[in-house]
C-alpha cells in the first residue's frame, strides 16, 4: 500500500527521501509527494503519477533542508490526482502529514471540522488529520497530537511535520506499519526497512497505539495516552543486494529464478534426514498442542491462500487432521467456530496484511492456538503470532508473489512433516520426502534452463483474451495459482478449476481462441487429467501442458508441453508453479505490461 520514509539529521534531506521513496514504489503507487522544513518554513511538492515526475518538479534550493518525509499513494479515497497525493496539509499550511490506512470516521470529522470553519480542498480521508490537529493546537503541538489521534477510528502510520515544531518529526501507529531507525546523529522513520536499509542496521518496530517523537537528539517513544514506552533494538541483517535487480530486466525474474536458493534457505538447518523428521525452532514450545489439535485453521489472502490449499492437501493426507482454508477477509467477519484445542495458522509474506491481522486476533479473543508463517522479519504478525516459522525468501520486490509463494509451500510441508512423524508416518516415509525435497533445489534449476521454450510458448498466446488453468488434487491450487499470476501482469483474464469442474460449466467457453492450461503431472489421477484434455481437444482448444519427463503420452495430445522433473507429489507443486510463474512473466513482457509494479495493486495490503 502506501509508503512512508521520513528524516531528521544533519545530511541533506532531498536525496535521502527520494531514495527511500523509489525503494518503496514496489509496494504500488499511483502519486507521490515530500515535504521539508527549511528555516521553519514548510515547502511541499506532490505529483501524480511516478516517482521520476516528481522528482524533476522539485526546486531543490526550497527544499534543501535536513528534516523531511516523503509518501507514495495507493488511491484508496478521491482519484490519483495531485492534489488527493500526499502530504496533506491544514488551513494555514503550519502542518504536513503523510498517512497509510483508512480513517473510518472521517466523513463525521469532516463535517464538524467544517462547521468550525476548516476549508477542505481534497477527496482523502486523510485530510482530516491536519485540520483535526490544528483544531487542537494552543501552543502544545505534542498534545494537539495526542488530542487527535484519540479521536481517529480505523487504520494509519503516520508521519508529521510541523511549523510549529519545526525540529521534530511526530509518528504514530494503529495498524500499519511503521519501522524507526538509528544512525549516529539522525533518525529514520519508514513503513517499509528497505526504505531506509542503506542507512542504518538498528532499528525498532512501533506497535500499534504507540506514537514517536524523533529529534536530533534522540527518540521518544510513548503511547497515545502519554504513557511512556521502552523499544527494543533489532539489527536488520539482510544483504542490500537483495533488493537489487542485479542485472534481471524486471524483479520478478530475478526473484524467480533466486528460488532454488530460497527454497533451500527456508529448509537448511530444519532438516534431520537420518531421522525423517524436521526441527523447526520457532514451533518448539507449541509442538505438542500442534500434534493434537483437533482442527487446524490456515488463514491467508490471495497467493499465500493458494499455499494453504496445497497444505490441506497433504496435512490431511499424513496427518490426519481436518484442516479448513479460509480466506482471511471472510473469517474475520463471520463467526467462525473455533475452540481453544483448534490451531490456527496464518500466512502472510509481508506480516502486516490488514485482513490476516484481523483473522488472527479474532482466532485469539476465541482461545486457539495461533502461529505465522511470513517472510518480513519483526514484521506485526511475526509479533503476535504465540509462534511461527520465518520462510526466509529474502525481500520480494515484485508485487505478483513467486519466491514467496514457494518457500511458502516448502515450510508448509516442513509443519507436515513435523506434524505427521509425531503420530504415523513412518521413519522411512520421513526420509523419503525429505530426500526429494533436498533435490528439489536442483529441479526448479532444470526448469529454469527451460526459459526460452516458455518464451516461445509465451509468444504464440500472448494476444489471447482469456486462458482456463486446470489441475487436479494437489496441482488444484497451482492451477488457481498460475492463472492469479496471469491476471495479475498481463491483465488477461483467466480462471483455475479443477480439471473435473471442466464439464461443470467451464466447458462452455472451449474453443479454438481458448488456451487451456493443464497440470499434468505423474500422479494417481493421472488417467483422468489425460481424459480432459481430449475433451479439450475434441473442442478445439490449444493445450498448454505441465507434465512429467520422459512422457512421451502427453507429447501426442497437447500442442505445447513444458517438461519438470518428477518428485514426490507431496513437492510436485513446488516444481509445476514454476513453468506458470514464467509463462505469466513472458506474456505480460511481450504485451508491454509493467511486471513488477501492475496497475491497480499493491505489494502489502495494509488496509481493507
Amino acid at each position: 500500500m502506501c509508503g512512508i520514509v521520513g528524516y531528521i539529521g544533519h545530511k541533506n534531506v532531498l536525496p535521502i527521501l527520494l531514495t527511500g521513496l523509489k525503494r518503496l514504489e514496489y509496494r504500488g503507487y499511483d502519486s507521490a509527494g515530500i515535504a521539508t522544513i527549511t528555516e521553519n518554513q514548510l515547502a511541499i511538492e506532490k505529483q501524480s503519477g511516478k516517482l521520476s515526475i516528481l522528482e524533476n518538479s522539485i526546486n531543490s534550493t526550497n527544499m534543501n533542508g535536513s528534516i523531511g518525509i516523503g509518501h507514495t499513494r495507493w488511491a484508496t479515497h478521491g482519484a490519483p490526482t495531485k492534489s488527493n497525493a500526499h502530504p496533506h496539509t491544514d488551513c494555514k499550511s503550519n502542518i504536513a502529514l503523510i498517512h497509510n490506512g483508512i480513517i473510518e470516521n472521517y466523513a463525521t470529522l469532516r463535517k464538524a471540522l467544517i462547521e468550525k470553519g476548516h476549508k477542505f480542498v481534497t477527496e482523502t480521508d486523510t485530510e482530516v488529520v491536519p485540520h483535526l490537529i490544528e483544531e487542537f493546537y494552543d501552543g502544545d503541538f505534542e498534545l494537539a497530537f495526542r488530542q487527535a489521534l484519540s479521536e481517529l477510528s480505523g487504520a494509519y502510520g503516520f508521519a508529521v511535520l510541523s511549523s510549529h515544531d519545526p525540529d521534530k518529526i511526530y509518528v504514530a501507529r494503529q495498524g500499519s506499519p511503521l519501522v524507526i531507525g538509528l544512525g549516529e546523529g539522525e533518525f529514520f522513520v519508514a513503513s517499509d526497512v528497505s526504505a531506509i536499509v542503506s542507512h542504518t542496521r538498528s532499528v525498532f518496530y512501533l506497535n500499534d497505539g504507540e506514537m514517536a517523537i524523533l529529534s536530533r537528539g534522540g527518540i521518544k517513544t510513548k503511547t497515545i495516552t502519554n504513557e511512556p514506552t521502552k523499544k527494543k533494538i533489532e539489527k536488520i541483517t539482510f544483504d542490500l543486494g537483495r533488493i537489487e535487480k542485479s542485472g534481471y530486466p524486471h524483479y520478478m525474474l530475478k526473484e524467480i529464478f533466486e528460488q532454488p536458493k530460497t527454497i533451500t534457505d527456508s529448509f537448511r538447518g530444519r532438516l534431520l534426514q537420518s531421522e525423517g523428521r524436521v526441527r523447526l525452532g520457532g514451533l518448539s514450545e507449541v509442538e505438542e498442542r500442534l500434534a493434537d489439535a483437533a482442527k487446524i485453521y490456515l488463514i491467508a489472502c490471495g497467493t499465500s491462500w493458494h499455499a494453504a490449499l496445497i497444505a490441506e492437501y497433504i496435512i490431511e493426507e499424513y496427518c490426519r487432521i481436518p484442516v479448513e482454508v479460509e480466506y482471511a477477509s471472510e473469517f474475520r467477519y463471520r463467526n467462525p467456530v473455533v475452540n481453544k484445542n483448534d490451531v490456527i495458522i496464518v500466512i502472510s509474506q509481508s506480516g502486516e496484511t490488514a485482513d490476516t491481522l484481523a483473522a488472527l486476533k479474532e482466532g485469539k479473543h476465541k482461545g486457539a492456538l495461533c502461529l505465522g508463517i511470513v517472510n518480513s522479519v519483526g514484521s506485526t504478525i511475526a509479533r503476535e503470532t504465540d509462534a511461527g516459522v520465518y520462510i526466509h525468501a529474502g525481500p520480494e520486490i515484485g508485487v505478483a508473489s513467486t519466491k514467496a509463494f514457494t518457500s511458502q509451500v516448502t515450510v508448509l510441508v516442513q509443519i507436515m512433516l513435523l506434524i505427521a512423524r509425531k503420530k504415523s508416518m513412518s521413519v522411512v516415509m520421513g526420509q523419503s520426502i525429505i530426500e526429494e525435497l533436498i533435490h528439489v533445489p536442483d529441479k526448479i534449476k532444470t526448469i529454469l534452463a527451460q526459459s526460452q521454450i516458455i518464451e516461445d510458448i509465451a509468444d504464440k498466446f500472448k494476444d489471447k483474451s482469456n486462458f482456463l488453468y486446470l489441475g487436479r488434487g494437489v496441482n488444484f491450487p497451482v492451477a488457481l495459482e498460475g492463472a492469479l499470476k496471469l491476471k495479475e501482469i498481463s491483465y488477461i483474464h483467466a480462471e483455475g478449476y479443477p480439471a473435473a469442474e471442466m464439464k461443470h460449466g467451464p466447458i462452455a467457453l472451449i474453443d479454438e481462441d481458448m488456451p487451456v492450461v493443464f497440470i499434468a503431472t505423474k500422479d494417481l489421477i493421472y488417467d483422468k487429467v489425460i481424459s480432459n484434455i481430449e475433451e479439450v481437444r475434441a473442442r478445439k482448444g490449444k493445450v498448454i501442458a505441465i507434465a512429467c519427463q520422459g512422457d512421451e503420452k502427453i507429447s501426442k495430445l497437447a500442442d505445447h508441453v513444458i517438461y519438470i522433473p518428477e518428485t514426490s507429489q507431496v513437492l510436485m507443486p513446488i516444481l509445476s508453479v514454476i513453468p506458470l510463474q514464467l509463462l505469466a512473466y513472458y506474456i505480460a513482457v511481450k504485451r508491454g505490461c509493467d511486471v513488477d509494479q501492475p496497475r491497480n495493486l499493491a505489494k502489502s495490503v495494509t488496509v481493507e
